[in-house]
């Protein structure tokens, strides 16, 4: 289906890919991971063809392959209708239709036309395979909850999430033999989540897909593609993400292994270097000197000695160069030091009838709940129901409609935004943090190269940086402030996998109170106390042991 043979690619000086080589079969579904900038994207345009290799290739089988590709960003055609833009991804059907009535009148005009009887059928052919397409559509934009907006509405008036959501209905539904997501996962809630899950479980595509969803991976992958940013290879891993981190981890054991056998060696032998330099000088300057015979004898074996002693340093050298083995480094990427928590109340937040909204519209109502000191809350529901609005009234930004959300006494709140919207576009990364802590600009710049701002990039203003670095300069912002209550809207929705991995170590280690809008089911497994979820318009809350049990 895709064979991809040596690609290497580079952006001026810098090498983004290195020799890649896989094959893709039909109905695999391969996950390709690795860190943010290790190239995954820069892989995928290769692929599709919206960048050319510096050398290497890649092959279809057969050459006709149908691609569905989303990329993160799709491109829009300015005045487009939602309609207009599914016809346009899936083979404009309505222009078939129109075409099947143009030759339906021409065949009665001229009935005994063969050439136009043929064209009909094929139109025909063409319109009756995308009427099936049409029910497969309808049922897409229905489960990423696009159902309820009219065809005929302007894609300008779709939010960026729904964009998101439209781009990938309107890759699922062109028909496609080869798939090529690039972070599908963005922007869907957990039931949408698991219908895209049944949908490519059920498909008999190949896949190839970018997501940072380990629960997602889990489910869906049959292989993992792992994009290196060290040696910007791919290594081919068979089973789902679990097998893959199983594989990892023995690897990383044999490494290790590998390594402290070889360091002993070299450390062995290096004695054994010595002993010999040590027993040629002996031999060299020792009494048998004196005697003509005794004379040659030590002669030859102090020669002997040097001998093995430069062999034994050749073999050293070999073992510290070509046959050197590294040792196994620390892949995790994000390095996070959450400060202690200070002294705070056992109450964190109190909300009491709380009914939430915009005007008359109430979203969720009668909300009685509270948080405690070290408790860790995952906020979970279907989008656009109100999840973003409760944290916005706890934050006093909005208004409740009735009802009253207080924080405890010396509660503290760090709050980082879905969309960031709390930095300052024009400040520098090094003076959106001076703002929010009183670090000397040394110690600024040593805590942000934590949080992966080294160098010259402290420079950059904020409306120069990507979503995930926004994300992580949210982060380091909250941390430097000092909190002992959380507020976290989709807080990794842009890191890679070891980001996450790490950004849950770290908030292991905060004993505050933390309460997170998340769909990552491993982050929630592994941070949450509780579940708050909506259902309906009321909020329900559990303890996170029992969703764990009964998943």
């Amino acid at each position: 289906m895709l064979s991809v043979n040596k690609i290497s690619k580079r952006f001026g000086d810098e090498l983004v890919l290195d020799g890649v080589t896989f094959h893709v079969n039909a109905g695999e579904r391969l996950a390709l991971i690795g860190p943010n900038g290790s190239g995954k994207s820069t892989l995928l345009s290769i692929i599709v063809g919206e960048l050319e290799p510096d050398s290497g290739s890649f092959g279809f089988h057969p050459e006709s392959l149908a691609v569905g590709y989303l990329p993160q960003g799709d491109a829009f055609q300015e005045g487009e209708t939602i309609r207009s833009y599914l016809d346009r991804k899936g083979g404009d059907f309505h222009r078939r239709l129109k075409k099947l009535e143009h030759l339906a009148r021409d065949i009665s005009l001229h009935p005994g036309s063969d050439e136009l009887q043929q064209q009909y059928d094929r139109v025909l052919a063409e319109v009756s395979s995308s009427a099936e397409r049409i029910n497969e559509t309808t049922e897409i934009l229905t489960n990423l909850g696009l159902g309820q907006i009219p065809g005929e509405s302007p894609i300008s008036q779709l939010s960026g999430g729904q964009l998101t959501r439209l781009s990938l209905a309107g890759v699922l539904q062109s028909a496609p033999q080869l798939l090529l997501l690039d972070e599908p996962t963005n922007h869907l809630d957990l039931p949408m989540l698991a219908w895209l899950e049944d949908w490519l479980l059920s498909s008999p595509c190949g896949v190839i897909y970018v997501s940072h969803d380990r629960a997602f991976i889990d489910r869906t992958a049959t292989g993992i593609l792992e994009l290196d940013l060290d040696t910007r290879q791919v290594t081919s891993y068979p089973g789902n993400y679990s097998d893959f981190l199983e594989s990892k981890l023995a690897d990383r054991e044999k490494q290790q292994l590998a390594y402290t056998s070889q360091q002993k060696e070299i450390r062995r032998l290096g004695s054994a270097v010595e002993r010999r330099k040590g027993e040629a000088k002996y031999k060299k300057g020792g009494k048998a000197d004196s005697d003509k015979f005794a004379k040659g004898f030590y002669k030859d074996r102090s020669a002997g000695t040097i001998r093995r002693a430069k062999n034994l340093e050749k073999r050293i050298e070999f073992l510290m160069t070509e046959g050197r083995i590294e040792k196994p480094a620390d892949s995790w990427q994000l390095k996070i030091d959450f400060e202690e928590l200070s002294s705070g109340k056992r109450r964190v937040l109190m909300l009491e009838n709380l009914t939430v909204g915009y005007g008359k519209l109430a979203l969720i109502e009668m909300i009685n709940q509270e948080i405690r000191l070290g408790e860790r809350i995952s906020l979970i529901g279907e989008n656009g129901k109100g999840k973003t609005t409760l944290l916005r009234t706890i934050l006093n930004e909005i208004p409740p409609l009735s009802g009253s959300a207080h924080l405890g006494v010396d509660v503290r709140t760090g709050y980082m935004a879905q969309t960031q919207a709390e930095l300052n576009p024009e400040l520098t990364v090094l003076q959106s943090l001076l703002e929010q802590a009183s670090f000397s600009e040394t110690e600024a710049r040593r805590f942000l190269s934590y949080y992966l701002f080294t160098g010259d990039e402290v420079f950059k203003t904020v409306g120069q940086l990507s979503y995930g670095e926004r994300a992580r300069l949210s982060l380091a912002g909250i941390v430097a402030s000092g909190c002992n209550f959380l507020i976290l809207d989709e807080p990794i929705n842009h890191l890679d996998i070891p980001s996450r991995t790490r950004f849950e170590q770290a908030l292991a280690t905060f004993h505050g109170s933390v309460l997170a809008v998340v769909h990552d089911r491993y982050f929630i497994e592994g941070f949450a106390t509780h579940i708050w979820e909506l259902q309906g318009n009321r909020l329900k809350s559990r303890p996170a042991a029992e969703t764990n049990n009964s998943s």
